[in-house]
């Protein structure tokens, strides 16, 4: 009897060997966080932005400038801090005298990878000012917009122990990110390898030599592969029944709203392709819903001083849903 043979129905060839890539020369840097790393890279292809919490030291902000050099694509940096300013981020209208006219000096957002370190240290009116270039990809000045050059990833830092200082995301502003990535300490052989690795390396050298491994128009031509993943329409229920759960569970204060929904199927979609499928399965959505959807949801106050979690109750969600097979 002759073996069935499944053709794929999209080429994800060269989208795999480039993710393959981009695994490797992390790895040569970073030991570990293999999660982290492909959730960076499912959110570079879902187009959408990313906030990275953790606590100092477990690699955040080497991750993010690792992407940026991998990409050959312009990259910024912005450290915020108390007194940082919204001009400091977007620019400013700056007087010509030889023109007697103002002109607009672009901020550092004008680029096309912004690592934003500390994004919590700023104030609200600063933190205010990523609000529509992060949701529509341009900024208005004086009645003037500008569009920003894709591809345009913010990669945000936040530190979850520290609150001296700090002015906590409001809702509206955590709802931009496509993930929430939470970043833990590596384990005693991770830690060990880690110390084998860069005990005889200055730690400004593990940048260097690093490939380019993606264009802009690789990224555009890989977002345009991804849209054409197939997706039941029982998934696509599934998807539905997660989110709806949010809203219904009375554990929770608020839910998720139908960004969710559309952000679980893109990341799930990403996701299906890294793993080299041009379809997406029920374990892909599981995968990527709690990155997803622990930024979007509050516990109601009694639960929060029981001590119980965002990701376990969103676990706890899922798991009272029928998987679709």
């Amino acid at each position: 009897m002759e073996e069935t043979v499944f053709q794929q129905r999209t080429d994800l060839t060269k989208l795999n060997e480039a993710v393959n890539a981009i695994r490797d020369t992390v790895g040569k840097v970073i030991v570990g966080q293999h999660k982290m790393v492909d959730l960076m890279i499912a959110g570079l292809l879902s187009d959408g932005h990313i906030l990275i919490e953790g606590v100092p030291g477990v690699a955040k902000t080497l991750s993010a400038k690792l992407l940026a050099k991998i990409i050959d694509v312009n990259f910024s940096r912005i450290q915020f801090t108390p007194d940082l300013m919204p001009s400091d981020v977007i620019g400013t209208s700056v007087f010509n005298p030889g023109e007697a006219s103002f002109q607009f000096k672009a901020g550092p957002i004008f680029s096309n990878i912004v690592l934003i370190d500390e994004i919590n240290r700023a104030p609200a009116k600063t933190q205010a000012a990523l609000f529509e270039v992060m949701e529509e990809r341009q900024v208005t000045i004086d009645g003037h917009t500008y569009y920003m050059k894709p591809p345009f990833l913010v990669l945000a830092t936040q530190n979850p122990i520290e609150q001296e200082g700090t002015y906590r995301l409001p809702e509206a502003q955590l709802d931009r990110f496509l993930f929430k990535i939470d970043v833990g300490y590596p384990g005693l052989q991770e830690e060990v390898s880690i110390l084998e690795r860069q005990h005889h390396v200055n730690p400004q050298d593990l940048l260097h030599d690093v490939p380019k491994i993606l264009s802009a128009a690789d990224i555009e031509t890989y977002r345009n592969t991804i849209m054409q993943i197939n997706v039941e329409k029982k998934l696509l229920e599934f998807i539905a029944k997660i989110v709806n759960e949010t809203r219904n569970n009375p554990s929770l204060y608020l839910g998720a709203s139908p960004r969710a929904s559309l952000n679980i199927l893109r990341a799930a979609k990403s996701i299906g392709a890294i793993r080299g499928r041009d379809f997406i399965t029920p374990e892909d959505i599981i995968e990527v819903a709690p990155h997803v959807l622990r930024h979007r949801i509050i516990l109601a106050p009694e639960k929060e001083m029981e001590g119980i979690t965002a990701d376990e109750l969103i676990e706890k969600m899922i798991k009272s849903i029928e998987i679709p097979r």
